[in-house]
């Protein structure tokens, strides 16, 4: 009869004898690694190198026998068998074995004894948090009290490290995987109870501190959908006290001093858990984001009208408002006129915040600015409402997109991302942040239209180069809101377009082969051209200085290139020259045919000798030497950077080497490239393929002439 499926035959060499095929039941024995995670061979684990030492086991056995030694009453016996439980819980193939005989139930009953401590809870816990990530057993299982003792553990004083992580990390996977337990979980640890944890100098019980902020944090918009709501606020699904928490300058100054501006790097799964926190953070906002105004809401209309009343008839003006009023217009009566640019619906403004997204949250943010920023709001509005008819752009319509814009960049109402870390420090900096936010955009987008002159028609494109603005400025990571501040008034319009320009230059089709090749062709002539230029430079001559002891007597000297490049000129003179000196004024001469080498800095023979020029650095990278048969030197101290570059450019060309400097570098790039425009303007809009077009088939005959005849 043919061989069972499950029967195979494994070659197997022992030290000091013949290899033998041996018959193994796939379904009792498995291979495992000797060396590395010790992982079990199965279908879904395979070897990576048949030269690996594997050793046979009988995985059922081997987790019988740990199961039996975790039961035992010896300590040492139990503390080794928890200890290699704990490695080999992450193979699923065992563990699914240690689950079916109960296991996880076992190590259950011994964390709500509280018997074990030390390292040998550790490795429980940690045995117990591997079995349970690999699914096979709901964590609906898991029974009150071990929740208790876990928790208990959370909120000692004083706790080991390692059983304090594992705990954390239990009770995050636990939030997560479970709506029961999350309610369990939040009745027994409070966001105050995890502020200690974020104070300490390990980060990675900082980290799993602020996971497990975020696991209790993120299950409330599920608890949401349980209960059937519809928009409901994040905060209301949250418990009061959660939120109330979040929202206090004590957990906000403590991650932001403890954790972001600790003198340790932010590792990666910190900076993901911390943009988790800011993503969840700002979700808070949805609800005003989503929430349409009511125009019958006498409360919702008296902002409005409060918006008005404060950017024609102030607080008490503590700023001197008035004067700058006077400036704007004379006529209290025109004001009340101009109030209707105020929005866009100036018949009912109440009308402009009915769009959702922003709603109700652009009003906030309106109400915000007039408030605690009331001499900037005024003058907002009353430089917009002073402009002329087609230059002029109702605050409240930048307000609003403005706001829907910031609510798109920073992803607000979405869920966070795996696997980004994309957290902003300045948002942890301020209690008001996204409202801070606002204030400082808001005053970038009145510069903007400003330095773009712009009119109604432009308003989208005012709102994509402040988009722009703001994105690239926030790529910078800025530490603070002051930080951001002058990034973006780093990025004005004008460094916008020339970004624009130099990023255009770089775009796929400037990479792309045929431009590439088209690039490669035109750099030797244009080297050629560079070469030229230096050249005729150095025909035309400098004026050099002699440096000695004594600076009170300057002296110069001049030094050209013949003009058939064969000779170079050189002669003392007494005083600086004005124009072109004659060759026949320029009595010694070096024949380019005996120059052997051109160095420069440290290498020249005048900057080696004992004198002040050696701790000069800036005579140091001015300096260049020619070096000539017989073992002489024309020693040379340049008046600038552009002669230094141009002298050595020249002598290297006339060498037959490269010129190397900074100025050909860029001079390079910058004819390279005007060439280009040049040549591909033509092209413009015209997609360029990636290789040439086939060359067509030879013709069945070549029987194709004129006849003139």
């Amino acid at each position: 009869m043919p061989p069972h499926s499950d029967i195979v035959k494994v070659a197997i060499e022992w030290p000091g004898a013949n290899a033998q095929l041996i018959e193994i039941d796939q379904v009792s024995f498995a291979l495992r690694y000797a060396d590395g995670p010790q992982l079990y061979i199965t279908e879904q684990v395979s070897l990576n190198t048949l030269a690996e030492f594997i050793t046979i086991i009988h995985y059922a056995r081997a987790a019988r026998q740990l199961l039996d030694r975790i039961q035992s009453h010896g300590i040492d016996a139990r503390l080794e068998a928890l200890k290699e439980l704990a490695k080999l819980s992450a193979d699923p193939t065992f563990a699914t074995e240690f689950i079916n005989m109960e296991g996880i139930g076992t190590l259950a009953r011994l964390v709500e004894s509280g018997t074990h401590f030390g390292e040998m809870l550790a490795f429980t816990l940690t045995a117990f948090l591997e079995l349970m990530d690999h699914g096979i057993v709901s964590w609906d299982l898991i029974s009150l009290s071990f929740i208790k003792q876990i928790a208990g553990y959370v909120n000692q004083p004083m706790v080991d490290v390692s059983i304090l992580q594992r705990s954390l990390a239990i009770l995050e996977s636990m939030v997560l995987n479970s709506h029961s337990l999350y309610h369990r979980v939040a009745q027994d640890i409070t966001v105050g109870q995890l502020i200690g944890h974020l104070q300490v100098s390990n980060q990675e019980i900082q980290t799993y501190a602020i996971a497990l902020i975020n696991a209790l944090f993120l299950k409330a918009p599920e608890d949401r959908r349980q209960c059937g709501g519809d928009s409901i606020m994040l905060l209301e699904c949250f418990s009061e006290e959660m939120a109330s928490t979040l929202a206090q300058k004590h957990l906000r100054s403590i991650i932001l001093n403890h954790v972001i501006r600790g003198n340790r790097p932010i590792k990666a799964e910190m900076a993901h858990q911390l943009y988790v926190l800011q993503v969840l953070t700002f979700n808070l906002l949805e609800e005003r984001m989503m929430t349409k105004m009511d125009p019958s809401d006498q409360a919702q209309r008296d902002i409005i009208f409060e918006l008005r009343r404060i950017a024609f008839d102030g607080e008490n003006d503590p700023s001197g408002t008035e004067k700058r009023k006077a400036m704007y217009t004379k006529d209290y009566k025109m004001l009340v006129d101009v109030l209707k640019r105020l929005f866009g619906n100036h018949v009912n403004p109440a009308m402009d915040f009915t769009q959702t997204p922003p709603g109700m949250l652009a009003l906030d943010n309106m109400l915000y600015l007039a408030k605690l920023h009331q001499d900037t709001y005024i003058r907002i509005v009353l430089e917009n409402s002073s402009r002329e008819d087609k230059h002029e752009c109702p605050f409240g319509r930048c307000a609003i997109e403005l706001t829907r814009m910031l609510c798109e960049i920073l992803q607000v109402g979405e869920l966070p991302n795996e696997g980004c870390n994309d957290y902003h420090p300045m948002f942890f900096t301020h209690d008001r942040a996204w409202e801070e936010f606002f204030c400082v955009c808001i005053q970038l987008l009145n510069k903007t239209w400003k330095e773009m002159r712009a009119t109604a028609e432009d308003f989208n494109k005012v709102m994509q180069v402040v988009r722009e603005q703001i994105t690239r400025a926030l790529a910078m990571k800025p530490s603070s809101l002051d930080h951001l501040k002058g990034k973006l008034r780093g990025l004005s319009y004008s460094e916008i377009l020339r970004l624009r320009q130099s990023e255009r230059m770089s775009q796929d089709d400037f990479q792309s082969p045929p431009i590439i090749e088209l690039r490669e062709r035109i750099q030797p002539e244009i080297l050629e051209l560079i070469k030229q230029q230096r050249l005729n430079r150095l025909c035309e001559g400098s004026c050099f200085r002699k440096l000695g002891n004594r600076r009170r007597q300057e002296k110069f000297w001049f030094c050209r290139l013949s003009l058939n490049h064969k000779v170079l000129h050189y002669g003392d003179l007494d005083e600086s020259p004005q124009g072109e000196v004659p060759l026949e004024l320029l009595t010694d001469k070096i024949p380019v045919s005996d120059i052997k080498s051109v160095v420069t800095g440290k290498d020249c023979p005048h900057m080696k000798e004992k004198s002040a020029l050696k701790q000069n650095k800036e005579v140091l990278e001015l300096a260049f030497s020619v070096l000539y048969d017989p073992d002489e030197n024309l020693n040379f101290v340049a008046p600038n950077k552009y002669e230094y570059c141009v002298w050595t450019d020249g002598l290297c060309a006339l060498l037959g080497r490269e010129m190397g400097s900074d100025l050909t570098r860029s001079d390079l790039d910058t004819l390279i490239s005007m060439e280009m425009k040049l040549r591909l303007l033509d092209l413009e809009n015209i997609a360029i393929p990636e290789a040439p077009p086939p060359v067509p088939k030879e013709p069945s005959t070549y029987n194709f002439t004129y006849n003139y005849g």
